[in-house]
């Protein structure tokens, strides 16, 4: 399949420069409803929040899954210090150092947005003689206001509170077909499952059995897809593959991942979505990335009795600033069609 370019980079750049870190995820969830409903699919909301999307089948006699996970890496205002400025606690695990001079917004619980920056608590050669040897962790960091404040109690006036959601700027940009941004892990491969979804939609293709697409909204804290519907009864994780010492995947591949932290992936079912990426001539490599999970993960330990496999477009510099290239998210819709549409 050709997926349709535009509506899959616009739809990334979308969502990209939507905030969503893990529990603050209701803005992004509600514009990939908007998306799937104007594909003329339906979608519900699950009760933590997951989006579920249904398509029936060309055949009824077994439920499969697709997920992805919308939720990103972010922080939360831990406190606030004397001078004004926010302590902050990490939401999942961003690589801490890339923090360092990245802007960020935050968000009371009132609904007023403020904007800042990450700072280290040296962050001027001027002054500190440790500005750059200081080691960059939540303890040595902090986030400077752009806001007339010299003190706890200024900052307490505006609304800002503990507890408060602190998103950091994305900076998405899309340049000869690289998409350079933060949280492409993992809105890059929701992105991807919607551009197979358009290209069914208009085409008018069912899969050939039920599907239940699960968005999962806790992923990056590690319960994300531990609830599922019941009539799955096997599902495919479309999440990040990764680049890097001892891999073979590449920014141009889709990534099938036979192993990751939590044990082996399903054998059967991981040499099929083998078989079809050599059938379809994609560009493809088969990796084991000892430090990773992903909602099939969760499903397992939610104790879904379900086979479970794991794909994705290759994403460099993961957790960090993240790249990617289209030939890696055109590889992994042909294979997320391929898997839909074969028995």
């Amino acid at each position: 399949m050709q997926a349709n370019k535009t509506f899959v980079l616009n739809l990334l750049e979308d969502i990209l420069t939507t905030d969503s870190p893990s529990g603050f995820t209701k803005q992004v969830m509600q514009k990939i409803e908007a998306y799937v409903l104007n594909l003329g699919y339906h979608f519900e909301t699950a009760n933590k929040g997951t989006g579920i999307i249904t398509l029936e089948g060309e055949q009824h006699t077994k439920t499969v899954g697709l997920s992805a996970h919308v939720d990103t890496l972010g922080a939360m205002v831990r406190s606030v210090t004397s001078s004004g400025t926010l302590k902050f606690t990490l939401v999942g695990g961003p690589i801490v150092p890339t923090l360092d001079s990245e802007y960020c917004k935050i968000y009371t619980r009132d609904g007023r947005v403020y904007t800042g920056t990450f700072l280290s608590t040296a962050p001027s050669m001027h002054v500190h003689k440790d500005s750059s040897s200081q080691q960059r962790t939540p303890e040595t960091m902090e986030v400077r206001l752009d806001e007339c404040v010299k003190s706890k109690e200024d900052v307490l006036k505006l609304g800002i509170q503990a507890g408060d959601f602190i998103c950091i700027d994305p900076k998405t940009t899309l340049i000869n077909d690289f998409v350079k941004s933060r949280f492409l892990d993992d809105k890059a491969s929701v992105a991807c499952i919607l551009g197979v979804l358009e290209y069914m939609s208009k085409n008018k293709i069912k899969p050939v059995y039920d599907l239940k697409i699960v968005i999962s909204c806790f992923e990056e804290v590690g319960h994300g897809a531990s609830y599922i519907p019941k009539e799955i009864v096997e599902m495919l994780a479309v999440d990040m593959g990764c680049i890097g010492e001892d891999l073979t995947c590449t920014e141009y591949d889709v990534s099938i991942c036979a192993k990751d932290s939590s044990g082996p992936y399903d054998y059967d079912f991981t040499s099929h979505l083998i078989a079809l990426s050599t059938t379809n001539k994609l560009d493809f490599a088969v990796d084991i990335y000892p430090f990773y999970g992903s909602d099939i993960s969760a499903a397992l330990r939610g104790g879904n009795n379900i086979k479970g496999a794991l794909i994705g477009p290759g994403v460099h510099a993961s957790h960090g600033m993240e790249r990617t290239h289209y030939k890696a998210l055109q590889n992994t819709m042909s294979l997320i069609y391929a898997y839909l549409t074969s028995k």
